[in-house]
């Protein structure tokens, strides 16, 4: 019997239809072996496919899936029905109020991050690596759900599998980025070898969400790049100096 993709899920998110997956339970082989879901990763694309399926049903049975093409942008849509991969909008985060559709974000290093307002029935997902993060894709994504009516008051979100202030090693030129955003964002950066750092994207998403004064956010703390065998990771594949990587879905649905 075929290994089963593992579901990761968040307390916060119970009664929404929601997991954090990594690369359990595909058919891929190679350096993505396992349940990868990138359309980038030079993969088979009937493994990419099947991958997909899987991972749907393991979330929500039946679903349709919507993605878009990624680009880390801080730029959010409103899902009403999936895009034909050709057509999918360049953006990094989807919201909706339909049920039957599945948002799916791909990811390998970067935060995924599942947001939900329960009693509106309006949910959202985004893509943050540090481009998107610092540039307000969680703010927007907020402001779209809002606009389905979701209320801040009742929003609720979940940080899941991404890369570790201790494995995420940064330069001094990065860390002057966010500086210039704002002196506060100091406590996210602690000392490295010379000149580098060890940036914390979970926590900085984490900032951003709560600043933005949402009910609450959940951090699974799952780091990506010491966990070979569990998820896959863009700088651990590039450390390793791996031609390729694989990517993991994050899913909710209505």
């Amino acid at each position: 019997m075929a290994d089963l993709p593992e579901v990761i899920t968040a307390g916060l998110l119970s009664g929404v239809a929601h997991g954090f997956l990594g690369k359990s339970g595909g058919v891929s082989v190679g350096e993505v072996a396992g349940l990868n879901v990138g359309l980038g990763a030079g993969d088979d694309s009937e493994a990419v496919a099947e991958n997909r399926a899987r991972a749907g049903a393991a979330v929500l049975p039946g679903a349709r899936l919507a993605t878009v093409y990624q680009v880390h942008s801080p730029d959010c849509v409103m899902v009403t029905e999936p895009w034909p991969d050709a057509e999918r909008p360049h953006a990094d985060a989807m919201v909706t109020n339909l049920p039957g559709l599945l948002l799916g974000i791909v990811t390998a290093d970067c935060a995924p991050v599942l947001l939900a307002d329960k009693a509106a029935g309006v949910i959202g997902a985004a893509h943050a690596g540090w481009k998107g993060a610092i540039s307000g894709v969680t703010d927007h994504t907020i402001a779209a759900m809002e606009a389905l009516g979701a209320a801040r008051s009742r929003i609720v979100a979940a940080i899941g599998p991404c890369i570790a202030g201790v494995s995420y090693e940064v330069d001094e030129t990065f860390r002057a980025r966010f500086f210039q955003h704002a002196a506060g964002n100091a406590k996210f950066f602690t000392s490295g070898k010379p000149e580098h750092w060890q940036f914390d994207l979970e926590g900085y998403v984490a900032h951003r969400l709560e600043s933005a004064e949402i009910c609450a956010v959940e951090r699974l703390g799952c780091d990506t790049y010491t966990q070979p065998d569990r998820f896959y990771s863009f700088r651990r594949a590039t450390h390793r100096g791996e031609a390729n990587y694989g990517r993991q879905f994050s899913l909710i649905g209505l």
